[in-house]
């Protein structure tokens, strides 16, 4: 009889404990990313934005955040707010070659030929080849 209270007991606490932890345990930059991430990736841009916004809410310099969130945005034709994006990661780090790029692109979809070349000069600048 004790035994079976024991394990019961047990089993009780091993279920609070898991409720305890995914409640109380903050999510990470990271995790929200991770969470981005997949949704890009089932095309639930929505939600990819809300997930990288929520992982640069955590820590404003994550720049990949930064990136997957433009892309997300360029996916949903939001050139404007995709180009925003862009100029932060650049800001962050200015070398980074894919996003010269693709600001180009938002800023070709948007008619902005003129600075369109100016960005895929700079990305060419720092090796771009493709």
């Amino acid at each position: 009889m004790v035994e079976a209270n024991k394990h019961i007991f047990v089993k009780h606490f091993l279920c609070l404990m898991r409720l305890m932890t995914s409640a109380q345990c903050p999510q990470t930059a990271d995790d929200w990313f991770n969470k981005g991430t997949a949704f890009g990736k089932q095309g639930k841009y929505e939600g990819a934005i809300k997930a990288y916004d929520e992982a640069i809410r955590l820590n404003p310099n994550y720049v990949d955040a930064w990136i997957n969130k433009g892309n997300a945005l360029y996916m949903q034709g939001k050139y404007d707010e995709a180009i925003l994006c862009y100029d932060e990661a650049i800001r962050l780090d200015p070398n980074l070659v894919q996003e010269w790029y693709n600001k180009g692109v938002a800023l070709e979809a948007l008619g902005k030929t003129t600075e369109a070349n100016t960005a895929f000069a700079k990305a060419k600048e720092l090796g771009y080849s493709g």
